[in-house]
């Protein structure tokens, strides 16, 4: 023992190199992993923006129906949200690169299937069998980047990244789609994630290593298939009470009815399991439940202001994709650029003080958007959805990284999936309620924007039959049934149409600070990722 330590601590020795070679691999490993896991979560999102701004385009070319269109986002949205906890549990059983060589492997064929599509059933299975690659790769990615970054302020910065590659599928998304719509067919659309997916579903399987959890796990059946029926059940009752069945209808009822069911039961079975799918003892942890309930009010009030924003910008100002793409740039934009920012804060500030100074910022920005008009200029929009974005870019990645956190790392991957779960059913339920308020609201106010603008009385019945009977997608076609009154018409309809808006903002601003207060009082402003050791 007396020699073996001189030779051990001398920096000439041999027996000092294997401990450099490991940190080498380590290293090597670790820059692999948190690149395919950001380049997975990137090729998940890059489509999920960018399908519904070619929505408009779909439905000339296939001559869909309005409900038909709303599938096309939801067929994605739905087994999204039903299915991560389930890839989580796979991936935490199986290994992670497995599941994420899998989530790749669905979303090319989703993607392939969407862009050989003749009609929307097609076009629907392509985008479910998308989401369920999304499913897979959101807890994937964020298991392995856990399992390679112990040190709690690496792990920061990696999720950091994680949450721009995010926003920069969110951001790049519609772009990509406004140029391409521009010069050829709307199923060229696919093409980018299906590429991108091919290439690097081959490299993760080569260069990824895998990990998976070292507690035990089982399959629980049962838990999986309450999880699912509950998470479906909130989803689809949601959408179509939101959409064209309404909230009293008997499908909507049926489906509040078994999300219920699902979901106690899924928590009673969970209490009972030895070998719990989700555990929901650990919502004990103040900070997991704070971070859970904040992402999912976020990601709600978040999403649903980008759809409506959109379609202000496509009904009121009758922009393109591209340049409704390049107009909401600013909200998941400062997420991507200020990354590298937020990342290295979390090791100096308390990522909970990041986090209420996010959304405080956005709830801010949220309610400024009630100072757009009818006429609003791209640079005054610009910059109340630029506030937004910075408070979204200061709150995204505390979020993940409070909830990774909160819990011993060996839960990384129901951490991941349970953050993953809670954004998807806020992103479900965000255009569903947001879309009942634009309608409601504008059909409710056009009366009397239309009472002000001087036109004729048959001239009005005829505006208000238009957008009673096909709804807010009215405003797209105005011009065409309102001869020379169009632009009273018009102007009307747009006025109309804006106080909708900012009823939205009303509800996104105060929706989000209510987030803040959450936070305030669940998580606190004392938790420092600095100052966490990795834990087992």
């Amino acid at each position: 023992m007396s020699t073996a330590s001189p030779a051990a601590s001398s920096p000439a020795s041999p027996l000092s190199a294997p401990p450099a070679a490991t940190t080498g691999a380590q290293s090597a490993n670790r820059t692999a992993t948190v690149t395919l896991a950001c380049l997975g979560v990137f090729v998940s999102y890059l489509p999920v923006v960018g399908v519904s701004t070619a929505l408009a385009v779909i439905q000339q070319a296939l001559n869909a129906s309005t409900v038909g269109l709303q599938w096309i986002t939801d067929a994605f949205i739905l087994p999204t949200a039903a299915l991560l906890l389930t890839f989580g549990v796979l991936g935490d059983l199986h290994g992670r690169k497995k599941v994420y060589l899998s989530g790749l492997s669905l979303t090319v064929l989703g993607c392939l299937v969407a862009l050989t599509a003749h009609g929307v059933l097609q076009v629907c299975i392509g985008q479910a069998l998308t989401g369920v690659g999304t499913a897979a790769l959101l807890p994937s990615t964020i298991g392995l980047i856990s399992h390679v970054c112990p040190d709690p302020k690496v792990r920061a910065r990696a999720i950091a990244a994680w949450t721009a590659s995010l926003g920069l599928g969110l951001t790049l998304g519609p772009l990509f789609n406004g140029q391409i719509l521009n010069h050829v067919g709307w199923r060229w659309i696919f093409l980018p994630a299906l590429i991108l997916g091919a290439v690097i579903a081959v490299v993760g399987a080569f260069v990824l290593p895998d990990s998976r959890s070292d507690r035990e796990r089982h399959l629980d059946i049962p838990g999986q298939l309450l999880a699912i029926v509950g998470i479906t059940g909130v989803v689809y009752g949601v959408i179509e009470g939101g959409g064209s069945a309404g909230w009293g209808s008997t499908e909507v009822i049926v489906a509040f009815v078994l999300a219920a069911v699902g979901l106690v039961g899924f928590v009673l079975v969970e209490l009972r399991s030895a070998h719990p799918m989700f555990d929901v003892r650990l919502f004990g942890s103040r900070a997991f439940s704070g971070a859970a309930i904040v992402m999912g009010i976020t990601l709600f009030a978040q999403v649903g202001l980008v759809f409506a924003l959109s379609e202000y910008f496509g009904l009121v100002h009758h922009a393109s994709t591209w340049d409704i793409g390049l107009r909401l740039i600013a909200l998941n934009g400062f997420t991507v650029v200020l990354s590298p920012v937020v990342g290295r804060l979390m090791n100096r500030v308390a990522p909970s003080v990041l986090l209420l100074a996010g959304l405080v910022v956005a709830g801010l920005g949220a309610l400024l958007v009630n100072v757009f008009s009818a006429s609003t200029g791209t640079g005054e929009a610009a910059l109340v959805i630029g506030v937004f974005g910075i408070g979204i870019a200061l709150a995204m990645a505390p979020i993940t990284a409070i909830t990774v956190d909160s819990l011993p790392r060996r839960y990384a991957g129901t951490a991941g999936s349970a953050n993953s779960a809670l954004r998807q059913i806020g992103s479900a339920l965000g255009p569903a309620v947001f879309g009942v308020i634009l309608t409601n609201r504008t059909l409710g106010t056009l009366p009397g924007h239309l009472a002000a603008s001087g036109l004729s009385q048959a001239d009005q019945g005829q505006v208000n039959g238009m957008v009673s009977s096909v709804g807010i997608q009215a405003g797209a076609f105005l011009h065409l049934s309102t001869g020379q009154s169009t632009g009273q018409a018009i102007a009307a309809y747009g006025d109309s149409f804006t106080d909708a808006l900012h009823t939205c903002a009303l509800v996104g601003g105060i929706s989000i600070l209510i987030a803040a207060v959450i936070s305030l009082v669940l998580i606190g402003v004392r938790r420092t990722v600095a100052s966490e050791t990795a834990r087992g």
